[in-house]
This record gives structure tokens, C-alpha cells and sequence, in this order.
């Protein structure tokens, strides 16, 4: 099934859904703080179990007590579409269930 690329609007209107998602470039990103290390760590486990699932993966970059998601999607051209947002809306529930800020 291809994707399509959502319009700038559509974007506009899916990432008012989502409070600290923010489109940097030709991405959808979000930056957690959460606990100490083993925490973040724990959150990108979590994170990479849903990629698995949905088959559609974000860059993840684990901090010491942060986690930095950045989607985006590679076989529609590096454009945002409704995959980004699904994941984006996973990892909201993840970090908000991991106790992440």
C-alpha cells in the first residue's frame, strides 16, 4: 500500500494534536526528559517494540535523561504522512505512560 504525503495544512492540523511536536525540516520531532538513564533507555525500548509493529521507524537518540524522536517517510520521499503521526501518537501514549515530560 503506498503512502501519500499529507499537505502542509494537514500537518498543521495533526501536529495540533500532538503538544511538543513540532516539524524541523522534511520531520516531524519531539524531545522527552524522563528519569535517569535506565529510563530513557527503557522508553526507546518501548519506542522500538511499536516501530517493529506499525513496520515504520524514527530515529531515536537516547540521552542521559532524554529521548529525541525524528520521522519521517523514506518510501514516500522523506515526506510526513499518516504513518508519522501514528507513530507519533504511539509514542505519546509510551512516554506518557513512562512518565516522561
Amino acid at each position: 500500500m503506498a503512502v501519500e504525503p499529507l499537505a502542509q495544512q494537514d500537518i498543521e492540523n495533526r501536529l495540533a494534536e500532538l503538544p511538543g511536536w513540532t516539524l524541523v525540516g522534511d520531520r516531524i520531532s519531539r524531545s522527552y526528559v524522563i528519569g535517569p538513564h535506565f529510563a530513557a533507555a527503557a522508553l526507546v525500548m518501548h519506542i522500538a517494540q511499536v516501530q517493529e509493529e506499525l513496520g515504520h521507524h524514527a530515529d531515536l537518540t537516547l540521552g542521559y535523561n532524554s529521548v529525541a524522536v525524528a520521522v519521517n517517510t523514506h518510501s514516500a520521499g522523506g515526506a510526513i504522512t499518516e504513518l508519522d503521526i501514528d507513530l507519533a501518537r504511539r509514542v505519546e501514549t509510551l512516554a506518557a505512560a513512562h512518565g516522561a515530560e
